[in-house]
Protein backbone atom coordinates (compact mmCIF):
# COMPACT_ATOMS: atom_id res chain seq x y z
CA UNK A 1 0.00 0.00 0.00
CA UNK A 2 1.18 3.69 -1.04
CA UNK A 3 -1.49 6.14 0.02
CA UNK A 4 -1.51 9.31 -1.67
CA UNK A 5 -0.91 11.65 1.39
CA UNK A 6 2.17 9.56 2.54
CA UNK A 7 3.86 9.95 -0.98
CA UNK A 8 2.90 13.36 -1.04
CA UNK A 9 4.18 14.23 2.32
CA UNK A 10 7.58 12.20 1.97
CA UNK A 11 8.33 13.67 -1.32
CA UNK A 12 7.65 17.26 0.16
CA UNK A 13 9.78 16.77 2.53
CA UNK A 14 12.52 15.34 0.50
CA UNK A 15 12.64 11.99 1.77
CA UNK A 16 12.68 8.93 -0.72
CA UNK A 17 9.18 6.99 0.05
CA UNK A 18 11.26 3.12 0.42
CA UNK A 19 11.68 4.75 3.82
CA UNK A 20 8.06 5.35 5.22
CA UNK A 21 7.55 1.43 6.29
CA UNK A 22 10.55 1.64 8.43
CA UNK A 23 9.85 5.25 10.05
CA UNK A 24 6.72 3.86 10.68
CA UNK A 25 7.53 1.25 12.10
CA UNK A 26 9.76 2.95 14.32
CA UNK A 27 7.11 5.01 15.29
CA UNK A 28 4.78 2.25 16.22
CA UNK A 29 7.48 0.40 18.19
CA UNK A 30 8.24 4.12 20.37
CA UNK A 31 4.47 4.80 21.35
CA UNK A 32 4.00 0.91 22.18
CA UNK A 33 6.94 1.34 24.55
CA UNK A 34 5.25 4.49 25.61
CA UNK A 35 2.11 3.32 26.34
CA UNK A 36 3.31 -0.09 28.44
CA UNK A 37 3.51 1.29 32.10
CA UNK A 38 6.76 -0.27 33.22
CA UNK A 39 8.82 1.09 30.00
CA UNK A 40 6.67 4.45 29.91
CA UNK A 41 9.64 6.88 30.64
CA UNK A 42 11.92 4.74 27.70
CA UNK A 43 9.28 5.33 25.48
CA UNK A 44 8.76 8.96 26.43
CA UNK A 45 12.86 9.62 25.69
CA UNK A 46 12.56 7.30 22.37
CA UNK A 47 9.52 9.55 21.15
CA UNK A 48 11.15 13.01 22.11
CA UNK A 49 13.71 11.97 19.78
CA UNK A 50 11.69 11.02 17.29
CA UNK A 51 9.69 13.69 17.25
CA UNK A 52 12.72 15.80 17.45
CA UNK A 53 13.64 14.31 13.95
CA UNK A 54 10.06 14.73 12.90
CA UNK A 55 10.43 18.51 14.11
CA UNK A 56 13.74 19.24 12.60
CA UNK A 57 12.48 17.98 9.16
CA UNK A 58 9.66 20.40 8.97
CA UNK A 59 11.77 23.39 10.19
CA UNK A 60 14.12 22.27 7.33
CA UNK A 61 11.64 22.55 4.67
CA UNK A 62 9.89 25.74 6.61
CA UNK A 63 6.51 24.39 6.85
CA UNK A 64 4.74 25.41 10.53
CA UNK A 65 4.98 22.35 12.89
CA UNK A 66 3.72 21.83 16.38
CA UNK A 67 6.09 20.39 18.82
CA UNK A 68 3.97 16.97 20.39
CA UNK A 69 6.76 16.65 22.59
CA UNK A 70 5.24 18.83 24.95
CA UNK A 71 2.17 16.35 25.13
CA UNK A 72 3.89 13.01 25.52
CA UNK A 73 5.90 14.35 28.76
CA UNK A 74 2.21 16.44 29.87
CA UNK A 75 0.43 12.74 29.45
CA UNK A 76 3.29 10.98 31.47
CA UNK A 77 3.53 13.55 34.14
CA UNK A 78 -0.83 12.83 34.80
CA UNK A 79 -0.30 9.41 34.37
CA UNK A 80 3.10 8.20 36.62
CA UNK A 81 2.91 9.48 39.90
CA UNK A 82 7.25 9.00 39.68
CA UNK A 83 7.68 11.67 37.30
CA UNK A 84 5.19 13.74 39.47
CA UNK A 85 7.28 13.34 42.63
CA UNK A 86 10.49 13.99 40.56
CA UNK A 87 9.08 17.49 39.57
CA UNK A 88 5.94 18.99 41.69
CA UNK A 89 3.77 21.35 40.94
CA UNK A 90 3.50 22.99 44.35
CA UNK A 91 5.44 25.14 46.28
Amino acid sequence: MKPVPVVEGFAHLGYPESLALGIGILELVCTVVYVIPRTSVLGAILLTGYLGGATATQVRVDDPFFAPVVLVWGGLFLRDNRLRDLLPLRS
